[in-house]
């Protein structure tokens, strides 16, 4: 679920999820290392966030940027890279990778020659490495997953859990 809320002071508000289903995510996730969230609402929500402050200030790089993220939405939906339900399957973890590699194939396609440059190779890396990508991320399923406590999660624990794939994570930490 997604709304999109025009505020009376000129801001927005993007609000997504109210199913109640996050606390048996987690559970899941904390036992069993496989996170099935579908964060489809988060992403169209940053689309909408990113599209907000482009036109309020006139901003053709941000444009550029929720256009390439329409574009991997889309991909995302096209190519039912919604999470699994089961260990074993691509979760949400491999979710974020594909929006990744759709978003920078957009960007590196786009308009805007500067985003094309810079998105080129890190669209061609991630596609020419994707099977070993979805390999490490799915290799941590089936184990607990410590991330420091339940409301108040560590950051370095947490991150670990979530960026298990050192091939996606040199990737993107080098942009």
């Amino acid at each position: 679920m997604l709304s999109i809320v025009p505020l009376i002071a000129g801001g927005g508000l993007y609000e997504t999820g109210a199913g109640g289903s996050a606390p048996k995510h987690v559970d899941q996730f904390l036992a069993e290392g496989h996170l099935r969230w579908d964060s489809l609402g988060e992403f169209l929500a940053l689309a909408e966030s990113l599209r907000f402050i482009g036109q309020k200030h006139s901003d053709a790089k941000l444009a550029a940027l929720t256009a390439g993220l329409d574009a991997a939405n889309e991909g995302y939906l096209d190519n039912n890279k919604e999470p699994g339900r089961k260990v074993g399957q691509p979760d949400n973890k491999a979710s974020h990778f594909f929006v990744a590699q759709y978003w920078a194939d957009a960007l590196a396609n786009g308009a805007d020659a500067e985003l094309a440059a810079k998105f080129t190779p890190v669209a061609a890396e991630l596609k020419a490495k994707e099977a070993t990508i979805i390999e490490e991320l799915l290799a941590v399923e089936g184990q607990a997953q410590d991330i420091g406590g339940y409301f108040h999660p560590n950051d370095e624990l947490a991150a670990k859990a979530m960026r298990p794939s050192a091939t996606l994570n040199a990737i993107i930490d080098a942009i």
